[in-house]
């Protein structure tokens, strides 16, 4: 199975959870290892722990679709496994994938049960963005007891058929940080291909210390969350709808941001000025992508 398998990380300062990651895996998987140009001892580790790892280095960060799609570019294999920096997975895990994706043939992703540091269950599947408000997160906190064709696979930990992948386009490099996993998974829906959860397929995700938080980074992550959600809306249900929910979300969290503020909740006051940031700057057409807009050879179809 080895030579039918590649397995891809995306890092960016991970230096705090990357070796945990590379003494989980298998050495007999080809390794990928896409670098989003860190500033700590990241590529060390990896040079030490997996000497044998193929190293695609950005010069800056690019995001994660980006980053991931130069790593899928150069895949050979029939299947892609991305694993984030902070999850752990063993060989159990990774065949319990692969006897899936030989036995859903027309399926195009494979995720496992995510398990946290404590053991306890992580949501990795999902319906559709728009159906979350309707379920909540308690439907998930017991694991189906077998596989299942779900609607969303967290992009924390998947397997991919390369067949399927190609025949979507990578991962859409507009979109510089999060909801990337969402599109993925609606563009390969809307293509007729299925997504599996693998019950008995379980990794853990630790959820972290892929970067050292500060303001600066707290920043970065609502505005992109915020704008992306945005995108995604346009993206698939026009400008009108987009503009809409950006006006609504920019002030509801501009608003909530200033109340926050002078009550001194700093952190809060911080984190929803930057959503709110983030919703207008989408509405107005600032581009979260640090790629040129003529740069966007990924070796991807056009994405609607």
């Amino acid at each position: 199975m080895s030579t039918s398998l590649t397995i891809i990380t995306i890092t960016h300062n991970g230096g705090l959870v990357i070796g945990g990651l590379l003494n989980s895996l298998p050495a007999e998987y080809p390794l990928i290892v896409v670098d989003n140009a860190s500033g700590d001892d990241t590529l060390e580790i990896v040079a030490k722990l997996r000497p044998d790892a193929q190293i695609i280095r950005n010069q800056t960060g690019l995001g994660y679709g980006v980053a991931a799609s130069r790593g899928l570019a150069a895949v050979d294999t029939e299947f892609a496994l991305l694993a984030n920096p902070d999850a752990l997975l063993g060989k159990d895990a990774i065949d319990a994938l692969l006897q899936a994706a030989s036995d859903y043939p027309d399926a195009a992703m494979f995720g496992p049960i995510h398990k946290d540091g404590n053991g306890d269950i992580e949501l990795s599947h999902d319906v559709e963005l728009w159906k979350r408000s309707q379920y909540g997160r308690l439907a998930y906190d017991e694991a189906p007891q077998g596989s299942a064709c779900v609607e969303f696979l967290s992009g924390a930990v998947n397997l991919v058929r390369m067949s399927a992948i190609r025949d979507v386009g990578f991962y859409d490099p507009e979109i510089y940080l999060y909801f990337e996993d969402d599109d993925m998974c609606m563009r390969l829906r809307q293509a007729g291909h299925s997504l599996i959860l693998v019950a008995n397929s379980v990794v853990t995700h630790l959820n972290g210390g892929s970067v050292r938080p500060n303001r600066a980074y707290y920043w970065e992550k609502y505005w992109n969350i915020a704008w992306s959600r945005i995108y995604f809306e346009r993206k698939y249900k026009g400008t009108c709808a987009a503009h809409k929910l950006a006006l609504a979300r920019g002030l509801k969290f501009g608003w909530k941001g200033i109340c926050y503020g002078v009550i001194l909740k700093k952190s809060k006051s911080w984190r929803d000025l930057a959503r709110s940031a983030g919703s207008f700057a989408a509405m107005f057409g600032v581009r979260a992508s640090k790629l040129p807009p003529a740069s966007h050879n990924t070796n991807a179809k056009t994405h609607s």
